[in-house]
């Protein structure tokens, strides 16, 4: 058995009887709202006759590159994917095969670089890397 909540919204400057809503309606209000503030970030698509693969950029408010890559045509991604934060600045970079993560996936940070191997969407191994001012180098840390 469905039950129904019902919201009451009080209209007191016209002092007009009270708005009924149906908590299905609110949901689907908030929902609608939520994905279209979510859908706003531009993209470029376009299909790449030579991979057969659709490539894309996505980009940040300001217009700076957000994410690149591609994606196959029904829908997964497959690839290098590079993904940049608000001032233009790799972040991460990322391999898909057939939308499973394969291969070195590289996080980077401040100061670290973290190394995720993939295959087929399991964790291989896992290697941190830390920046050394003094000499520039990144140093290994296992």
């Amino acid at each position: 058995m469905l039950k129904y909540y019902q919201i009451f919204i009080f209209d007191t400057i016209n002092n007009q009887y009270p708005l009924i809503m149906n908590k299905k309606i609110l949901v689907l209000f908030a929902f609608f709202i939520g994905m279209v503030s979510f859908a706003q970030q531009e993209r470029e698509l376009k299909v790449n006759e030579d991979t057969n693969l659709i490539d894309v950029i996505y980009y940040h408010d300001n217009g700076v590159i957000s994410q690149t890559g591609s994606y196959t045509l029904d829908g997964k991604l497959h690839g290098k994917w590079l993904s940049f934060d608000s001032n233009g600045k790799k972040n991460v970079a990322a391999n898909y095969d057939n939308g499973q993560k394969v291969g070195k996936w590289f996080y980077w940070s401040n100061k670290t670089l973290k190394e995720v191997d993939y295959t087929k969407n399991i964790i291989v191994s896992i290697s941190d890397w830390q920046k050394d001012t003094k000499t520039s180098v990144a140093i290994r840390n296992k």
